[in-house]
């Protein structure tokens, strides 16, 4: 394919985009002739098809493909209603697949949304990626402030220790250090290898501890470890009445790694690297 051919088709997709609330989609109809479809009744098995290899990688078919109705010119000048089906970039993506890659509209196509397709889930991935760093500084700032209220309780640094991971026990069911052990943490906080949802897991106890200890009065390891434990207890069901089991969550990258990782992708953008 020509690099003039490549520029204006590229052009062609670009215009066809539609947004609604900053969604991305496209009309079926549009996007008919920009596949080299010349009438709209050859261009519908491609999207039945598509409809299918969503529905078989597990997709809710209605997400990516939203039967419409829209109106249409007449050559008379008046209007009529016809069908029309808003896409998302997946399900273009999908079309495209499910085309004939010998036509050089379809070869484009299947270029161009694999690419932005991949582009979204890198997107989607870096968002993840600095939910769970951003949830990894919450907990650090957390239990810094438990261990100040704590410490005016009668509460020293080996005490602290001790409730926290009596605390660990009672929300994963089993001592930090089998924890860490199976986790693969070594010598690294429990929480740095912890998945978003276990991290914001032990947060939110946490923070239920500090409020709890203020307003119960509470003096001593025994009473805050009681009170500790319980919460840890309370978060530990209410995620498992949701389907959630926190001794059988997946170990995840270190988080400093990772945000490490992030901030050194930061700066070369500062620098206009790609």
């Amino acid at each position: 394919m020509k690099q003039e051919d490549i520029i204006a088709l590229f052009q062609r997709f670009e215009a066809a985009v539609l947004k609604h609330e900053g969604v991305e989609f496209w009309s079926a109809r549009d996007l008919c002739p920009l596949f080299g479809y010349t009438q709209w009744r050859n261009f519908i098995p491609a999207i039945e098809k598509a409809k299918e290899s969503a529905e078989t990688a597990g997709m809710q078919v209605f997400e990516h493909f939203a039967d419409v109705r829209k109106s249409s010119p007449m050559p008379n000048g008046g209007m009529r209603e016809i069908d029309d089906v808003l896409l998302t970039r997946y399900a273009c993506y999908l079309i495209a697949q499910n085309g004939d890659p010998r036509k050089d509209e379809i070869a484009f196509a299947q270029n161009y949304f694999a690419v932005q397709t991949r582009r979204a889930e890198l997107v989607q991935q870096r968002i993840l990626e600095s939910e769970r760093v951003v949830a990894r500084q919450k907990l650090r700032e957390t239990e810094t402030r438990l261990s100040e209220v704590i410490y005016e309780r009668g509460v020293d640094d080996k005490g602290f220790g001790y409730i926290r991971s009596l605390g660990d026990a009672a929300l994963f069911g089993m001592k930090t250090q089998d924890l860490k052990q199976r986790f693969g943490a070594g010598t690294k906080p429990l929480a740095d290898v912890l998945p978003t949802i276990g991290i914001k897991a032990k947060d939110l106890a946490a923070e239920m501890t500090s409020t709890n200890v203020v307003a119960k009065d509470l003096y001593g390891v025994r009473p805050i470890s009681k009170e500790h434990i319980d919460n840890n207890v309370a978060v530990r069901e209410m995620l498992r009445s949701r389907g959630i089991e926190p001794s059988q969550l997946s170990p995840a990258e270190d988080v400093n790694k990772v945000a490490r990782r992030i901030n050194a992708d930061k700066k070369k953008v500062l620098k206009g690297k790609n």
